[in-house]
């Protein structure tokens, strides 16, 4: 049985987006085109791979068993273009590694630079996502590891920790709270907040969790770093929720107040992840053997 990679690619595009219409623009196809091929794909294993209704389509159990290959093998194609690719510009191969807000500012940069002085010839192609996001990528083999908070991986996927994460209330000297050693975040929900973009992982965990208590944030500004955002509770502009490693090395230089939170959901284990840390292209497995070396 022989596969061709652009009937994967459409069928990984038309699972995602949950319709063969929508599918086969995200794939340059036409549309006519984009359905044969679906069709022929059906044919060949002999199973229906989508359940189709009204609202667009579902995948079938089948549908789900070929979708999970379909992204490994993407994924390793992919990874085979990069390294290839590599070889032209110098550097003979890549690592794809997904990472949550705090460990893009706060934990990695300085393990990576060492890293990369070491390993001329690797390079780390670094993406922000959230935890959860992490968790789903790694599991459908779409990055090599991953760096994500515990709680949110599941079971099947190996890890070992790397730091310890606590999100911390800061506040200005003259401000609420400033004599507080700890606190609940529900006593903080009417406050004024400076906070990160709204696309930042980190972000969309707080105001999730916001969200359950019925706290609705009045951020009155959104900045891209936790330095800024220091600044401006520094300034007495709000307060904010920064992790505690940014707050203490902000706290330094600037009139802040840390008060710790005692929400459970504040408290957060750092874990490097991959699905199978044996079964990681050599590049990876240097560079988690560097990490695992670097973990507090």
């Amino acid at each position: 049985m022989r596969f061709d990679l652009v009937d994967l690619q459409l069928f990984i595009a038309v699972a995602d987006q949950r319709s063969i219409t929508r599918g086969a623009e995200r794939s340059h196809l036409a549309l006519a085109s984009a359905s044969a091929r679906i069709k022929g794909l059906e044919d060949a294993l002999g199973v229906a791979l989508l359940k189709r209704g009204r609202r667009g389509v579902e995948l079938t159990a089948a549908g789900e068993s070929l979708l999970d290959h379909a992204r490994l093998v993407i994924h390793q194609i992919d990874a085979m273009r990069g390294d290839l690719a590599g070889f032209a510009s110098g550097v003979r191969a890549s690592v794809h590694f997904l990472a949550n807000t705090s460990g893009l500012s706060e934990h990695l940069p300085k393990a990576l630079a060492g890293f990369l002085r070491e390993h001329r010839d690797i390079a780390v192609d670094i993406e922000e996502r959230e935890s959860t996001d992490i968790a789903a990528a790694i599991t459908a083999g779409a990055a090599d590891l991953g760096f994500a908070a515990e709680h949110a991986l599941p079971e099947h996927i190996e890890r070992f920790p790397f730091s310890e994460d606590r999100l911390t209330l800061v506040t200005s000297k003259r401000g609420p709270f400033a004599g507080r050693r700890q606190i609940d975040f529900q006593e903080a929900g009417s406050c004024d907040f400076v906070g990160l973009t709204s696309a930042t992982a980190l972000q969309m965990h707080i105001s999730r969790h916001a969200a359950r208590l019925g706290i609705r944030q009045h951020v009155r500004a959104r900045l891209r770093d936790f330095d800024a955002i220091c600044q401006m509770v520094a300034a007495d502009v709000g307060v904010a929720l920064v992790p505690e490693a940014a707050a203490r090395r902000c706290a330094k230089t600037m009139p802040l107040a840390m008060v710790r939170l005692r929400d459970a959901w504040a408290n957060r284990r750092l874990v490097i992840c991959a699905r199978s840390f044996k079964a990681l292209p050599r590049p990876a497995k240097m560079l988690v053997e560097h990490l695992r070396a670097e973990a507090v």
